[in-house]
């Protein structure tokens, strides 16, 4: 009986915890490095359907041949994901923050609180599966250097990172996901990583909270006994006590967890662009 309620768990968690993923004047808990000047721009992409959307890169100074597309939760584009796209250029990895609302609400900026529900609600995965693509793309042909590209992806952001590394075609090295519901319905019609788990091409690294609502440690545990069977190389990491959105600067009691996840991301980034180098 429990298994069979984690779905409706997680789809009506995913509906409330999604609205509070990251607040306006959150960040990334990442120091920057001293002394580095790291700049990042604006970009207008185009999807693989014509349409337009807000794109946010950061080049890194001395680049190691990986790149990073960043999927935000449900706000879309806006500055937790700029501020890590520059932490991620400072470590050495190109990264490029895409938008999901550009068929929406065009490309102009948008206040702190722009309306994004009805936004989300007219998404769709065949879309966004080409807005991913479109990232990816530009962060091959901006950088000649970037050999190895990734998907980081938070929340709404983090399930389809879960599912893009189902996507051959994308010829990502890995899959990085903070707390993305794996189980169950999800907005957009994206469908549930869990049920996708053989069909995974890439490492995949999963960051959850063990007191997210929205995500039960048995649903993280299914998806790692599905990558498992699947012989897909995998690191699922639960922070005990740890809730929803936890890696954010202002969670200072979760400040030990989140310097542990950034250091798993960097790692899992060098390791696998330098595999995919040899």
């Amino acid at each position: 009986m429990e298994a069979l309620l984690l779905p409706v768990i997680a789809a009506r968690a995913e509906c409330t915890i999604g609205l509070m993923c990251y607040e306006p004047d959150s960040r990334p808990p990442i120091r920057p490095i001293a002394g580095a000047a790291i700049d990042g721009r604006e970009l207008e992409l185009t999807s693989g359907d014509g349409a337009h959307f807000q794109a946010f890169v950061a080049d890194a100074p001395t680049p190691t041949g990986a790149g990073v597309v960043i999927l935000p939760d449900v706000r879309g584009l806006h500055d937790f994901y700029r501020e890590l796209a520059l932490r991620l250029a400072e470590a050495g990895v190109d990264a490029l923050a895409i938008d999901y609302f550009g068929r929406t609400a065009g490309v102009d900026p948008r206040p702190a609180d722009f309306e994004f529900m009805p936004h989300v609600q007219q998404t769709r995965y065949a879309q966004l599966r080409e807005d991913v693509r479109a990232g990816a793309e530009a962060l091959r042909h901006s950088r000649p250097a970037v050999h190895a590209v990734f998907t980081i992806g938070f929340c709404f952001g983090g399930r389809l990172a879960f599912l893009s590394a189902t996507r051959g075609e994308l010829g990502l090295a890995g899959a990085i996901g903070f707390y993305g519901v794996v189980a169950g319905p999800g907005r957009a019609e994206m469908p549930p990583p869990l049920e996708l788990a053989g069909e995974v091409r890439v490492p995949v690294l999963g960051l959850f909270g063990g007191e997210d609502l929205g995500i039960p440690p048995e649903s993280v545990e299914q998806y790692r006994l599905a990558l498992g069977a699947a012989g897909v190389e995998h690191e699922l990491v639960v922070y005990p006590g740890a809730p929803h959105s936890f890696f954010d600067r202002k969670a200072e009691q979760f400040a030990d967890e989140s310097a542990d996840a950034w250091r798993r991301v960097l790692k899992f980034i060098q390791s696998r662009a330098a595999a995919s180098s040899r």
